[in-house]
Parts: structure tokens; C-alpha cells; sequence
């Protein structure tokens, strides 16, 4: 087995790899919808592509990781993931767009499930947990990916091109992690059991959650530019700031999130969290100014930044199923909040408006709030 210190580099460089592609995809979305001539109900409806594409994956990805190993997975997943991004910037039409993105989210959730089973293996080589720290290196790059899109939007450079570099980025971290990723699985003895379970009480309120969360970040990810641009009326080269602030402190809090966790419990964790979200939501919509919006959207990046470690970290620990079944549950079950969120977003604006649709997300965070309260300490 690879040493332990290389390995969860290994890990990280592949978790940043997939935030990175999915970052770069999203801070350029407002010119995509731009380029195609799609309303925000149109994007809405193109944008069920990305979550339909990963839900058709769970099961698939499942017997994947089971039949081959997360190893050989994660690292043609990882890939191809990145291969699928230029075709993004590529399409002419709607219905290509919506064909492409079924594939990037196929390809998208396969390389997460297998990297969090990496992740998995590299914790039990440190004996104690890391998951956090591992998705903090996720949102990090969605930071540093809304970062490069914003530079690529403000120099005029097309999403293709912008979408090439990533894909050449994402084949030197493949190659250069493939030495040192861990070669097997912990408990592969669990590939006999069903691919779905009924949960519990425990492993539904902690699926809740992560549904709330997984609109919330949905909604970040792909409609922060759009709101930027349309409600606060920022400048094209600068739309992508929302999103940028919300990854910033989505990364950031989450390097912390093991050690408040240890410190306050789960129970006081999700209700500041669900607080925080609410809070940022309504203050971007309430004052639809750019330094308010920016301000609300460090809050959101904050609030959901525990939430999913935090939950995945929970049904790990389930009496009534295998750690493996039980995140694969409450996994379904959250995104299902990916599926719902975006589409949402888009069908509620083209009824009413952006400032709306924010409005109804922010009940979300207070029902991580009221969900969470009944997680035992």
C-alpha cells in the first residue's frame, strides 16, 4: 500500500481536479446562456441536464467502484471528466448542451464517488477522520476555477478554449497521481449488498439535510453569475465574483470543519450553518447591492460548507447500515436537491423573477436549521 503522506496528496490533487472542472463549467455559464440565446427558464430546464446525468450514475458508479476498484475509476473517470468539459463551450444548440451535460454529470458523480471511496481508504490509513479537509480542497478549486473564468470572461476568451486548458490541467494531475492513489478498496466485502436501502429515521433526516444543502449549492454554482449579472447588474468581466466569494468561504470553512464539529457537536454545527445560509440569502436579495450581494454569498459559501462532510461524516457512523449503504442513501437522497434546485431557480424567474427564486432557496437553509436540531449531539 502506497505511504500514507502521498497518498492523500494523491487524493487531494484528484478531488481538486474535480472541483476544478466543475467550477470552470459554471463561471462561464452567463456566456454560454448568452451565446445560445437561452431564458433563464430555458437554462433552467437545459441545466436538469447536470443532475440527470449524476443521478443515472449512482448505480452505475456503484458497481463500478465494486467490480473494478475505485483505483482504475477514479482515474478514467477523472479524465474523462475533464475530456467531456471543452464540448460544453462547443454546442450551436440547446438540445446539445443539455446532451453534453447528462454526459459531464455521468462523468462528473463517477470520478466523486470513486475519489470519496479514495478518500475513504486514505482515512483509514490515518486512522482518524479527514473527509472535511478533503472537500475543502474540492471547494478550494471551485475557487480558483471561478477565478480563472472570471480572467477568461474579462479577456474575451471563449469558454472552449478556456475549457481546453482545464482539460490539459486535468490530464497532467491524473498522470501525476496515479502512482501514489491506494490500490484497495476498504470494505469490499460490501459489493454483494443491494445498491439502495430504505433508511431509517436517522438516515432520512440526515438525507433531508443534505437535499436543503444540495439546493442551496446548486443554486450558487449555477445561477450566482446569472444573478450577478442581472439582478446586481455587474459588468461581464466580473459576474463570476458571486460565485467566487461563495467558493472562497465554502473552501476555507471547511479546513475547520472537523475541529468545530469536535468542539460544538453536529447538532450546533447545522443550526448555525442552516443560520448562515438563510442569512446571506436574504441579505443578497433584501439588498440587492453589489458589496451587500458579495457579503451574503460569503455568508451562504460558509453556512452549506459543513454541511455535506458533516452529514456524510454522520451516516458513516449509522447502526442500522454498512458505512458504504449508508452514504449511498443519504448521497440519493441529496442529490436529489441538484436535481430540483437549478431548475427551480430558472422556472420561478421566468414566473416572477431571480430575487424570488432567492427568496424560496433561503427556507432551505432554515430547514437545514430545524433539521439539524434534531441530529443528537
Amino acid at each position: 500500500m502506497s505511504p500514507k503522506r502521498p497518498a492523500r496528496i494523491a487524493v487531494s490533487s484528484l478531488f481538486f481536479l474535480t472541483g476544478l472542472c466543475f467550477a470552470s463549467w459554471a463561471s462561464r455559464i452567463p456566456a454560454i446562456q448568452q451565446a445560445l440565446h437561452l431564458s433563464d427558464g430555458g437554462l433552467g430546464g437545459v441545466l436538469l441536464a447536470l443532475p440527470v446525468g449524476s443521478m443515472i450514475s449512482m448505480p452505475v458508479a456503484g458497481w463500478l467502484v465494486g467490480r473494478f476498484g475505485s483505483r482504475q475509476i477514479v482515474l478514467t473517470a477523472g479524465l474523462l471528466y475533464a475530456i467531456v468539459l471543452p464540448l460544453l463551450g462547443m454546442v450551436q444548440a440547446p438540445w446539445q448542451l443539455f446532451a453534453v451535460l447528462v454526459l459531464f454529470g455521468f462523468m462528473g458523480n463517477l470520478a466523486n464517488i470513486a475519489v470519496n471511496t479514495q478518500a475513504v481508504a486514505v482515512e483509514a490509513m490515518y486512522g482518524r477522520t479527514i473527509m472535511a479537509s478533503f472537500h475543502g480542497l474540492w471547494s478550494l478549486a471551485g475557487f480558483t476555477g471561478a477565478a480563472i473564468g472570471a480572467f477568461m470572461a474579462g479577456q474575451g476568451v471563449a469558454p472552449y478554449q478556456h475549457f481546453l486548458l482545464i482539460t490539459v490541467i486535468g490530464a497532467v494531475i491524473v498522470a501525476a497521481s496515479a502512482r501514489h492513489i491506494v490500490p484497495q478498496d476498504v470494505n469490499t466485502q460490501e459489493a454483494g449488498q443491494p445498491l439502495f436501502a430504505r433508511p431509517d429515521r436517522f438516515l432520512l433526516i440526515l438525507g433531508i439535510i443534505a437535499f436543503c444543502s444540495m439546493i442551496c449549492e446548486g443554486t450558487m454554482f449555477d445561477w450566482s453569475g446569472v444573478y450577478f449579472k442581472k439582478v446586481i447588474h455587474a459588468p461581464d468581466g466580473v459576474a463570476g465574483i458571486g460565485y467566487a466569494a461563495f467558493m472562497s468561504t465554502m473552501a476555507s470553512f471547511r479546513f475547520v470543519a472537523d475541529w468545530l464539529t469536535t468542539r460544538l457537536g453536529p447538532r450546533k454545527v447545522l443550526l448555525l450553518s442552516g443560520t448562515l445560509t438563510a442569512a446571506g440569502l436574504l441579505i443578497a436579495v433584501l439588498l440587492p447591492y453589489f458589496a451587500t450581494a458579495i457579503f451574503g454569498f460569503l455568508l451562504v459559501g460558509a453556512g452549506v460548507s459543513s454541511v455535506v462532510p458533516l452529514v456524510y461524516s454522520a451516516a458513516g457512523k449509522s447502526k442500522k447500515l454498512s458505512p458504504g449503504m449508508a452514504l449511498a442513501t443519504v448521497s440519493t437522497i441529496g442529490y436529489l436537491g441538484f436535481l430540483v434546485g437549478p431548475p427551480l431557480i430558472g422556472f420561478v424567474a421566468e414566473a416572477s423573477s431571480l430575487s424570488i427564486s432567492f427568496s424560496i432557496i433561503a427556507v432551505m437553509g432554515i430547514c437545514i436549521a430545524v433539521m439539524g436540531s434534531r441530529i443528537k449531539a
